[in-house]
């Protein structure tokens, strides 16, 4: 994000001056980008995906759902976000649709922790103090994606056979110990290159989208933002983002659940995990239209999600640098 003050960025300015010709293995703790240092970034993001996972999570078990079904039954037989709701309320309950969120609890926080934090590293020294750098920002986000995705893959497929419907696992570490034994540790990274192939363009479109519509939103609504950037605008610009980085990686992430869901309550094995064979089985089986099934809700998951992630995000970011600041008059 852009430095919310001039006075900030002379100081960074001053610090590096500073300490130019210290040597390579001193460290001093002192704020880097944004007025923060590396750690607030960290948590701040923990927070954000936190919140956001937690309070998407019933739409995210739809998608799964929808995506999973077209291994299980035919083309003719595919189902609707509305037989997917009405299907998991009548014979699960409510409960039916939180299934699999400790798994998600547990791997949100330290993977959003690792997102943010190398974007914003990666962000300052890529964009070379231009705001409007968006190749830039999309490169941060690749990079960032790529780290976190090591992180929380694992929890992701476990999440994912916890949401299946009849799911044989009782829970978190149940699934853990039972994946772990019965096809080795390997299968929690088995759809780790395509989560990293669909997440790279999903945050390059999502990261340079955002810092696109922060800076339109600002511009366009002057009298509501004033000289400072507002919750309408972070909600506004994460929202647009997550639409459209979700919708054009749809594909993708139907490839990737297959994969992390595959032979669990009937799912189709694979005999590879290569990204290309798994989107010819799916298009042989389902037709085209397999590989954007459960595009509906993964929008209505991301567009909401996006815009409550970035706004926590924002505002945990804005408590840290008043507290930095209140610290520093201090002293």
């Amino acid at each position: 994000m852009v430095s919310t003050t001039t006075t900030t960025t002379d100081n960074t300015q001053e610090f590096h001056q500073a300490t130019e010709f210290l040597p390579e293995n001193v460290s001093l703790s002192l704020p880097t980008h944004d007025g923060l240092e590396f750690w607030q970034f960290m948590v701040a993001g923990s927070i954000a995906g936190s919140v956001e996972h937690m309070a998407m999570f019933p739409v995210d078990t739809l998608k799964t759902r929808m995506q999973a079904v077209g291994s299980l039954a035919s083309k003719a037989a595919a189902i609707s976000l509305r037989q997917s709701l009405g299907s998991i309320m009548k014979v699960e309950g409510l409960a039916g649709l939180y299934r699999g969120i400790a798994a998600m609890g547990l791997g949100a926080g330290p993977a959003h922790a690792v997102y943010f934090s190398v974007y914003e590293v990666c962000k300052k020294s890529l964009s070379g103090g231009n705001p409007k750098n968006s190749t830039a920002h999309a490169l941060s986000g690749v990079f960032a994606t790529v780290a976190s995705d090591a992180v929380i893959t694992p929890m992701d497929v476990v999440k994912q056979r916890l949401q299946l419907k009849s799911s044989p696992y009782k829970g978190v570490m149940d699934c853990v110990k039972k994946v772990a034994m019965e096809e080795g540790i390997g299968a929690f990274y088995v759809s780790y290159r395509t989560t990293v192939v669909m997440n790279a363009p999903f945050t390059a479109v999502h990261f340079a989208t955002y810092e696109a519509a922060k800076r339109g939103g600002m511009e366009v609504l002057p009298e509501i933002a004033g000289d400072e950037e507002t919750l309408i605008v972070h909600a506004t610009a994460g929202a647009a983002a997550g639409a459209l980085a979700a919708a054009v990686t749809t594909p993708l992430d139907v490839v990737k659940t297959r994969l992390q869901c595959q032979g669990v309550c009937g799912c189709d094995r694979f005999s590879s995990g290569s990204i290309g064979d798994v989107i010819q089985a799916i298009v042989k089986k389902d037709g085209y239209g397999g590989l954007m099934r459960g595009w509906i809700p993964r929008i209505l998951f991301h567009a909401p999600a996006a815009a409550i992630c970035w706004s926590t995000y924002e505002a945990a970011k804005e408590f840290f640098q008043q507290l930095n600041d209140k610290n520093s008059s201090v002293d």
